[in-house]
C-alpha cells in the first residue's frame, strides 16, 4: 500500500472512530463543552473543531455561535435568564449530539462549572482553551498562580473591595466595556487612586488591544466589551481593610450597634470560617460578623437575621461598602428560620439571646458538626448561656476590653462592657451539606 493510501486509510479510520465516539456520547447523554477564544475557529485544536462540526445542536452566546462556521446543527443561543432555563433546555436535546461553546477555559468561572453541577462530571467532555487570565498574565509577564482573579460578570463592582491593598496585583473579569471605568472609581473612592489600570481587549484575537492609565483620573474611553482588567494597586487606602477579622469600627456606618472590633476578632476566630461555608448571624446590628465572615474568603456565605428595619438598611449599606454585596439579610429570627433554605455550618447569636425559643431553634437548624458561638452581655443572657453550657458542653470565656482614652490632659483606661462567650460544636458530622458556589462568565 502506498504512503498516500496508508494515510487515507488512517484518516478514514480516525473519522469512523470519531463518528462512533460522537454517537456513543449522544446515546449516553454526554455533552461536549468547547472553550473558544477571541481568535475564533482558527484558534481551536482539531479535536475541538471536530466536536463542533459533528454536533447536531450547538449552544452558546450569540457572540460565540458567530465565531464558528455554518453547519447543519441547530443553533441555540442562551436564553435570558440562562440558569433557570438550563435543566429543561438540556433535557429537551438529550439523545442528540450537543456541543456547548464557552469562553476560554469552561472550568474557569465558566459554564462548564454549572453544567458539571447540573449533569455531573461523568456527562461532560470538556475541551479547554487558554483562559483570559492565562492570556493576560502572558502579556503582562505576571505569574498566573500568584495573581488573584475577581469576576465582576453579573456582579456588583463593590465585590472588588476585599482584594484591595497596597502592592496587590489582580485581574478583573469585566462585565462589559463600562467595567474599567467602574473599577477605577472603586479604586479612587477607596484611597487607591494612584493604581495602574491596564485593559486588555479581545485577547488572542485579531482585534487585540491593550490600553492603560491611572485610576484617578481615569480618562480612557470605553472600548470593547470583551476585556480583562489588570490592576496594580497603589496607595494606603482610606482605612486599612484586609481580609483578617477585626476591621476598624470606623469602617461601619449606622447607629453604632455592633460587636466591637476586638471582640469581633475573637468571635470570628471562634467561628472558624472555611471556604464555602455558610454562617447565620442572628441579631445582626450593623452586620459586622456576617460581613467579616464573607470577607474571610470569596466563597464564604452568610445570612444575617435582623428585626429592626433601620438596621436592615445599615447592614445592606455596610455589606456593599465593604465588598460583600451578596450578604443576605432576612427577617426576625426564629420565625424566619423556616423560610431559609441554607444549612448553616456555623451560627452566631449576638442579639436576642434571651428571646424565648431562640437558642433552641438555632441548635435545631445547625448541621451536625457545626459550630455555635453565643456572646452574652447582660447577666440574664449570661445565665442562659451557663445553662446551655451545662447541657451541651463546649467552652466558656469572658472578655474584658479596655481602651486608652483622653482624660483631661492625660490618658485613662476605659472599660468596655464585659462579654461572656460560649462556643460549642454540635455532635455528629454530616459532610457535604454546605451549598456550593459558582460564578458564570457565559451568562448573557
Amino acid at each position: 500500500m502506498s504512503e498516500a493510501n496508508t494515510d487515507s486509510a488512517a484518516s478514514e479510520a480516525n473519522t469512523d472512530s470519531a463518528a462512533s465516539e460522537a454517537n456513543t456520547d449522544a446515546a449516553s447523554g454526554r455533552i461536549v463543552v468547547v472553550g473558544i477564544g477571541a481568535d475564533g475557529w482558527d484558534g481551536l485544536a482539531s479535536r475541538a473543531q471536530r466536536a463542533v462540526r459533528d454536533a447536531e445542536v450547538l449552544m452558546g452566546s450569540a457572540r460565540q455561535l458567530a465565531l464558528v462556521p455554518d453547519s447543519a446543527a441547530v443553533r441555540v443561543p442562551w436564553p435570558t435568564p440562562m440558569l433557570p432555563a438550563l435543566p429543561e433546555l438540556l433535557e429537551k436535546h438529550r439523545g442528540r449530539r450537543v456541543c456547548v461553546l464557552a469562553s476560554g477555559d469552561p472550568m474557569f468561572h465558566g459554564i462548564g462549572v454549572t453544567l458539571g453541577r447540573i449533569l455531573g462530571p461523568e456527562r461532560l467532555d470538556v475541551i479547554a482553551h487558554p483562559s483570559s487570565a492565562s492570556l493576560a498574565c502572558a502579556r503582562l509577564g505576571w505569574a498566573l498562580h500568584e495573581t488573584p482573579t475577581v469576576s465582576l460578570v453579573n456582579r456588583p463592582v463593590a465585590t472588588l473591595a476585599p482584594d484591595l491593598h497596597d502592592g496587590a496585583r489582580l485581574l478583573v473579569l469585566s462585565n462589559d466595556e463600562h467595567t474599567p471605568a467602574a473599577v477605577a472609581e472603586v479604586l479612587r473612592r477607596s484611597g487607591f487612586g494612584d493604581s495602574r489600570v491596564v485593559v486588555l481587549e479581545q485577547l488572542g484575537g485579531p482585534g487585540e488591544r491593550v490600553v492603560e492609565g491611572v485610576a484617578a483620573p481615569w480618562d480612557v474611553p470605553a472600548g470593547d466589551p470583551l476585556n480583562v482588567i489588570a490592576v496594580e494597586v497603589r496607595g494606603t487606602g482610606t482605612l486599612r481593610l484586609t481580609r483578617t477579622p477585626g476591621l476598624p469600627d470606623a469602617a461601619y456606618s449606622g447607629d453604632g450597634q455592633m460587636t466591637k472590633h476586638e471582640v469581633r476578632a475573637l468571635t470570628l476566630s471562634a467561628l472558624a470560617p472555611a471556604p464555602g461555608e455558610v454562617l447565620w448571624d442572628v441579631g445582626g446590628g450593623s452586620g459586622t460578623i456576617g460581613i467579616e465572615w464573607m470577607r474571610s474568603h470569596p466563597r464564604c456565605r452568610a445570612v444575617v437575621f435582623e428585626r429592626e428595619e433601620s438596621r436592615v438598611v445599615q447592614i445592606r449599606d455596610n455589606s456593599a461598602a465593604l465588598g460583600v454585596p451578596a450578604l443576605r439579610v432576612s427577617a426576625t429570627a426564629p420565625e424566619a428560620f423556616a423560610r431559609e433554605n441554607s444549612v448553616p455550618d456555623a451560627i452566631f447569636v449576638g442579639g436576642g439571646v434571651t428571646q424565648s425559643g431562640l437558642l433552641d431553634a438555632c441548635w435545631d437548624r445547625l448541621r451536625p458538626g457545626g459550630r455555635m458561638v453565643v456572646n452574652a452581655v447582660t447577666t440574664e443572657a449570661e445565665a442562659l448561656v451557663l445553662q446551655w453550657h451545662s447541657m451541651h458542653g463546649g467552652a466558656l470565656r469572658k472578655f474584658q476590653i479596655y481602651r486608652g482614652e483622653p482624660l483631661g490632659g492625660f490618658t485613662a483606661w476605659r472599660p468596655q462592657l464585659p462579654v461572656a462567650q460560649w462556643t460549642v460544636t454540635k455532635p455528629g458530622y454530616d459532610p457535604g451539606t454546605s451549598p456550593g458556589n459558582c460564578t458564570e462568565r457565559d451568562t448573557p
